[in-house]
């Protein structure tokens, strides 16, 4: 898709921990150069896979401050920062605007359940209205559909409702449901005018580049970035459609481990170093067994990671 601000691959970024669980900034600063070398163009911060849910308002501040300190460009940046309350993502918001981030992911307000179309366009109103304006303030909003985790859809109405009342604004999707037929329904009823649609499922990625689609913000991509990035360079060819099934099966195999303890697993695998399990609670790191089962199944994929930095 021509012209897409984060158009290609986009890492969900995993948040190494220290054994105080406190983020740890140095080694996620080495991941995300590791990831820019390898494949991605877009850094997805503070996402589901990085944890951000169970970090606090301060701790993601200090996250963002501190990657963009270690020499981690904010213009590659795409952090997370849909919160329940308004004035957190408010103050996050500001904070990425500030730093020089051109966009960021926002969920819904998900505590409460089923809230009327008005109610939830309220919500952003209030959101992009204190923190950037109706102009923007340079810096983009992408929604953040994950039905199966928010419980709170973005339907293509609701979507055109709220582009039409903050024009250039609302800039794009992250569509993380897995239902492709769902994100067609996206391509199809915006991609022309410009928004930009990117799947959740590393699966989906060839196809969604066949109809318009801008790309990936993926987990997967932790480990696959090389991968990702070959399909997109190459869409449309067969050389795309052989690193697209390498890539689903290497998809498939770290889904079917708990995600966010096995990819950790594996970059500690990668890199040597065991503090990559480090984990927050109610997450807790894969066994002996679910680690070896895991290996197992990523190794047969054939898929080698590029030299760790």
């Amino acid at each position: 898709m021509k012209n897409a601000l984060f158009g290609g691959v986009n890492v969900a970024v995993l948040t190494p921990m220290g054994a105080d669980l406190a983020p740890d900034l140095d080694r996620m600063a080495a991941h995300c150069r590791w990831l820019l070398a390898h494949g991605a163009s877009g850094l997805g911060i503070l996402g589901t896979t990085g944890e951000a849910n169970s970090l606090g308002i301060s701790e993601r501040i200090a996250l963002m401050e501190g990657i963009v300190a270690r020499g981690i460009a904010p213009a590659c940046l795409l952090p997370g920062l849909g919160t329940t309350a308004i004035t957190d993502t408010v103050l996050l918001l500001r904070r990425a605007a500030a730093l020089g981030c051109r966009g960021a992911l926002l969920l819904p307000p998900f505590f409460y359940k089923n809230p009327s179309e008005d109610g939830l366009f309220a919500y952003f109103s209030e959101v992009i209205d204190r923190a950037l304006g109706r102009a923007g303030a340079a810096l983009a909003i992408y929604l953040y559909h994950f039905p199966a985790q928010s419980a709170v859809p973005f339907t293509v109405p609701f979507i055109a409702r709220l582009r039409a009342a903050f024009p250039g604004v609302i800039r794009g999707i992250k569509d993380s449901s897995g239902d492709f037929a769902n994100t067609r329904a996206y391509v199809e009823a915006f991609a022309a005018e410009g928004f930009e649609v990117y799947c959740g499922d590393d699966g989906a990625l060839h196809d969604l580049l066949a109809i318009g689609g801008a790309g990936s913000i993926s987990a997967a991509s932790n480990v696959s970035s090389a991968l990702n990035a070959e399909v997109v360079a190459h869409a449309g060819t067969a050389r795309a459609a052989a690193a697209q099934a390498r890539l689903s099966a290497i998809r498939k195999a770290v889904t079917a481990a708990p995600l966010i303890p096995g990819l950790k697993s594996l970059v500690a695998r990668h890199t040597g170093d065991a503090a990559w399990t480090h984990i927050r609670p109610p997450h807790l790191p894969l066994s002996p067994a679910e680690a070896a089962k895991l290996f197992a199944a990523f190794d047969a994929c054939g898929f080698a990671l590029p030299a760790a930095a």
